[in-house]
């Protein structure tokens, strides 16, 4: 598979190890250094295009991306207020657009758990619900994309919770997340219900970067032959 690579940064370069141990060609990576070629990608021999960059830049490159017809594997976050538009783009160009939050398939049976741990508990009406994420200090987004798809699976089991904040005392209403920033850690994310007598928790902590590049050289393999708007749930099977 011919792979162009938008985003060059630690992310990219973990891509393109990975895709080249599984057998992939990368044909162009694209960064701010060469920016004008990311309006040339349908032109090129690239089969598939995965991009990681930037919260500032993925919708200006996914917007490219999907008015030249391009199938885009991307995992920027940051961005989100924008992915309606993004979609509708696809399906007029009839392209394909594969979007996750976090391409570890371990968070993403981890995203499965929340969900029915959320539609079980929504009933308990005495837990608390508390969310946290902990990222690098390069991090550039807060709370990380894969904290807000978390809440959102809760908001969606549970009918008491109808909104996420970051860094506040919740409402009745609302679900916590609590974000930091340390070091050089990769992610680690957490769940937790409590009430005066017991707490449940449901944790998930990456040890490194190739987790999620290997979930993004994979999911751009699943999309090469497709078409139209795509996601985790879809190759997963979920």
């Amino acid at each position: 598979m011919k792979i162009t690579l938008l985003g060059y940064g630690k992310m990219g370069k973990a891509i393109e190890k990975v895709a080249l141990e599984r057998g992939h060609e990368i044909v162009n990576t694209i960064d701010l250094n060469n920016i004008a070629d990311r309006e040339k990608i349908g032109e090129s021999e690239a089969e598939v295009v995965i991009e990681f960059s930037s919260p500032h830049a993925a919708y200006e490159n996914l917007k490219s991306c999907m008015a030249q017809g391009v199938k885009t594997v991307s995992g920027t976050t940051g961005w989100l207020d924008h992915k309606e538009e993004i979609e509708k783009l696809c399906v007029e160009n009839d392209a394909a657009f594969f979007y996750a939050s976090n391409y570890s398939i371990g968070v993403n049976l981890f995203f499965k758990l929340n969900e029915v741990l959320a539609k079980m508990m929504s009933k308990h009406k005495q837990y608390e619900i508390f969310t946290s994420e902990i990222h690098h200090t390069e991090k550039l987004d807060s709370p990380s994309g894969t904290a807000i798809t978390l809440a959102e699976g809760i908001m969606n089991n549970n009918i008491q919770k109808s909104k996420w904040v970051n860094n506040e005392i919740p409402k009745e209403d609302e679900v916590a997340i609590w974000s930091s920033r340390e070091g050089k850690v990769p992610g680690t994310h957490n769940v937790k219900y409590i009430s005066e007598i017991d707490e449940i928790e449901i944790k998930h902590t990456a040890y490194s970067r190739l987790g999620f590049a290997q979930g993004a050289v994979i999911a751009a393999e699943w999309l090469v032959d497709k078409k139209g708007v795509l996601g985790m749930d879809d190759m997963l099977k979920l």
